[in-house]
């Protein structure tokens, strides 16, 4: 799967509203959450790719998760959906760091306290920015290898393997092969910052 610059453009038009929604100036909301106006300015124009840090600044002073940013207008499900149902074509989607590390959402709803995505690493890839918070994370390798570091500890995955660790330890996972690989990441989500 290859970014789309639509990702970008889709992350500020969505901050824009959240803003809006908020009847907050670009100052307004740059003094809360502790980044510059110009930033703010250069993601809601869809010019800049924030970091996550970034995005994390900017929910936390929106009092939104980090998942708003990413949906669709109109996106949540149709009304024939139940609200358990999130479809392939519904999928929020964020494209992070130099490497454009890929997340898709897959979690039917936004507020529950259970996230689970896809994370596909291009060769190369590695997460930057994670976010630390309470709660779990864990996964599977669908495809690929990679290593994945949970505190001191460095572990090479293969296709088939899985993880579990404590959110709150610092991680991070890396592609150092030439091949794509492809995660099923799930976190139990304690704090809404997720």
């Amino acid at each position: 799967m290859l970014p789309v610059e639509g990702d970008t453009r889709q992350i500020g038009e969505r901050l824009r509203i959240l803003r809006a929604e908020r009847d907050l100036t670009i100052l307004e909301l740059a003094a809360k959450a502790g980044v510059s106006a110009g930033i703010i300015s250069q993601i809601e124009r869809g010019n800049s790719n924030p970091s996550m840090k970034t995005l994390q600044r900017l929910r936390a002073a929106l009092g939104v998760n980090l998942w708003e940013f990413l949906e669709r207008s109109g996106g949540a499900a149709t009304t024939q959906d139940a609200p358990f149902v999130r479809r392939a074509a519904q999928r929020p989607r964020i494209v992070v760091g130099e490497t454009r590390l890929v997340k898709e959402l897959l979690s039917p709803r936004h507020d529950e306290n259970l996230r689970f995505m896809f994370v596909t690493l291009p060769p190369g890839g590695i997460s930057e920015d994670v976010l630390i918070g309470t709660g779990q994370k864990g996964g599977y390798v669908m495809s690929g290898r990679v290593e994945l570091t949970v505190g001191e500890r460095t572990a090479l995955l293969e296709e088939g393997d899985s993880f579990q660790f404590r959110s709150n330890t610092p991680h991070h996972i890396a592609n150092r092969s030439d091949q794509e690989a492809k995660l099923l990441w799930i976190m139990s989500v304690l704090d809404t910052h997720l």
